[in-house]
């Protein structure tokens, strides 16, 4: 048996037909930018996530990058971000002449650990990134907390995070601004590049949609120096489609990872993914932990189960971010590096092929 970790083919040939006619009915209005596609995406994803205004843009690494220049940042200033976890959110500070300020993760979430942030935080400190991973909310509360104590912004990078929730908030209610990704992979995945940014506030998101736009909100009119990053109207419309099953897609994922746990979880070489308490996942990534995950990757590929690493070296780690930091720096961040493995989790996986990864594991650890 071959089971890839992603499968997009099967997802658009459960919906081919009205992908087909999404896509075709942008290409006979030849509207490809702006136009009803998008301003019907950006109203119908701030409302299903609880939030006032979204801004579509080309990529979440531009919407961390819009976010972070609208604060008006200046050189000395300083932000912090998670040790684990995708590094644009870090990449994105160091381009606004900011300095990137790691903080280590928790293991109940792999977020940032909110008992680490406030001895990071002092007089240069204009803002935090928190990271929901693998489709989780991290300990936001917690952080929003120490960010209001201490008067600094509280930017959210829910690339992974689309429609996961806690206590019945959704990411993204949280902080001044949050950024998402449509990425192919991810739970809302157009077919190409995409991005958004949600916020509350009226103001921020004209002067985001402006930055976006080349500083201006119409054409030839330019009130500040910006850049060019929009969603088009052919991913807007593929989004368009794809949210009316975004929900159930979720559920089916909640059921595969719930299977996997019940049927991992006794292995004592194995820890399982932690789900918190009032919190709802999306399932983004299901990622398991043990110290013989290089081993166990190796097993399952010759048995024909694809998994990936999510991630190989964390941030500070990285030749981008090399400071010359030491494994205790960062000791949950490190470890974490050495011991995650990502299972194949997408809607569209058979009970049949659920259950052969499951016993290619056990039979690894027997």
């Amino acid at each position: 048996m071959q089971i890839p970790f992603l499968d997009l083919k099967r997802q658009y040939f459960n919906i081919q037909n009205q992908i087909d006619e999404a896509i075709s009915t942008v290409l006979k209005n030849q509207i490809f930018l702006g136009g009803d596609e998008v301003s019907k995406f950006e109203i119908t994803f701030a409302q299903l996530h609880g939030v006032n205004h979204t801004v579509g843009v080309a990529n979440a690494t531009d919407a961390l990058f819009i976010i972070l220049k609208s604060l008006a940042l200046a050189e000395g200033d300083e932000v912090i971000v998670p040790a684990h976890g995708w590094l644009s959110a870090a990449e994105m500070v160091r381009l606004t002449g900011a300095k990137v300020i790691f903080v280590d993760v928790e293991t109940d979430s792999f977020g940032l650990d909110p008992s680490k942030l406030q001895s990071k935080i002092n007089a240069h400190t204009k803002a935090v990134i928190a990271i929901h991973l693998y489709g989780q909310i991290c300990k936001i509360e917690e952080i929003s907390r120490i960010c209001k104590a201490n008067g600094i912004s509280l930017i959210e990078d829910c690339a992974q995070a689309h429609f996961a929730s806690l206590d019945g908030h959704s990411a993204g209610q949280w902080g001044l601004a949050s950024a998402f990704s449509f990425y192919p992979s991810k739970i809302l995945g157009a077919y190409g590049d995409g991005g958004a940014i949600l916020t509350n506030d009226p103001d921020f998101a004209n002067h985001c949609r402006m930055y976006a736009n080349h500083g201006g909100l119409t054409k030839n009119q330019h009130y500040i120096s910006g850049i060019n990053s929009r969603l088009d109207s052919i991913q807007a419309a593929i989004l368009n489609i794809k949210m009316n099953y975004v929900h159930e897609w979720i559920e089916k994922r909640s059921q595969i990872a719930d299977y996997y746990t019940e049927n991992l979880k006794k292995i004592r070489e194995i820890i399982t993914p932690n789900t918190r308490k009032g919190s709802q996942s999306n399932f983004h990534i299901y990622t398991l932990r043990t110290e013989n995950r290089d081993d166990l990757k190796s097993h399952l590929e010759k048995s024909g189960v694809s998994t990936e690493i999510h991630y190989p070296l964390a941030s500070p780690y990285t030749k981008a971010f090399d400071g010359g930091f030491k494994p205790e720096d960062f000791p949950v961040s490190y470890q974490l590096q050495n011991e995650m493995l990502s299972l194949p989790i997408y809607p569209e996986l058979t009970v049949e092929e659920v259950a052969y990864i499951i016993k290619q594991i056990k039979a690894f650890f027997e």
